[in-house]
């Protein structure tokens, strides 16, 4: 089904290096494109990926494309090309835990803070997809379990990233083939929820086993889940507030106005 979606959809120009090369030519010597997977999911991580290029890279691989406009066969077909490809790359994750603990927004961060630490080096500068820079913004004093924040690291937001910039596709498809693989083994653990075909996401059956099984370990129980009792939910607002005020930063963090993500969103 997902492959005949993604025939369906329309084709779209490839990705090209011209936004990295600019800021490579500006005095950047390496540069990451950064995209996350993960974001609109009822269960599961959220998942950023980073990859790195620099002046001499290549044009990206033939079939690149923003992760969504693709298969998943042909998404995992591209994985060892683009890493072949690219002089540097990573992928990070922040747990159901931390989304519900830190708020989608540091949670973001964390999982991005997590994969430029990966690095060899941190590059100069970030592209970021969207138009809102997750990556260091805003700027509260980190909880005392998190990696410190990317320092240095210039970021710039491109709208329509995923689709214009090749590295931040190929950010794209790391990103979500690995996540897509983590949501499959782990419903082998948590059967019942259709993970390894929703992959976390509000699809039907997840919100029917939700109603029927309730909540696993690997849902964030900070959101509007089908099911979950109006109570429970108020309970735990009241315990992630209270660790915002005993551990400065740490609160949830809402999406800023207007981002257009909502809780509980259908993902690809």
């Amino acid at each position: 089904m997902a492959e005949r979606a993604a025939a369906r959809r329309p084709r779209s120009a490839a990705p090209t290096l011209r936004r990295e090369r600019e800021l490579l030519r500006s005095g950047h010597a390496l540069v990451a494109g950064v995209d996350e997977v993960g974001r609109g999911a009822l269960a599961g991580p959220v998942t950023v990926g980073v990859v790195v290029v620099e002046l001499s890279t290549r044009s990206a691989p033939v079939g690149l494309r923003d992760s969504k406009l693709l298969s998943p066969a042909a998404r995992e077909a591209l994985v060892p090309a683009l890493r072949r490809w690219a002089p540097g790359w990573a992928v990070g994750h922040a747990s159901a835990a931390e989304v519900d603990a830190l708020g989608i927004l540091r949670a973001l961060r964390l999982a991005g803070t997590r994969a430029l630490h990966q690095l060899p080096a941190l590059p100069a500068a970030a592209l970021l997809d969207g138009d809102y820079d997750w990556l260091n913004r805003p700027h509260p004093p980190p909880p005392a379990h998190c990696a410190p924040l990317a320092d240095g690291v210039d970021v710039v937001t491109q709208v329509k990233g995923d689709l214009r910039c090749a590295a931040v596709a190929a950010a794209s498809v790391l990103a979500k083939v690995e996540r897509d693989a983590l949501m499959t083994g782990l419903d082998a653990d948590h059967p019942g929820y259709g993970w390894a075909g929703n992959k976390g996401y509000s699809a039907p059956d997840h919100l029917a086993a939700l109603r029927e099984l309730g909540p696993s370990a690997q849902h964030r129980r900070s959101w509007r889940l089908p099911g979950v009792a109006a109570a429970g939910q108020a309970a735990l607002a009241e315990q992630l507030d209270l660790l915002g005020a005993l551990e400065p930063g740490a609160g949830p963090e809402r999406e800023p106005r207007g981002s257009g993500e909502a809780l509980g969103a259908r993902g690809a």
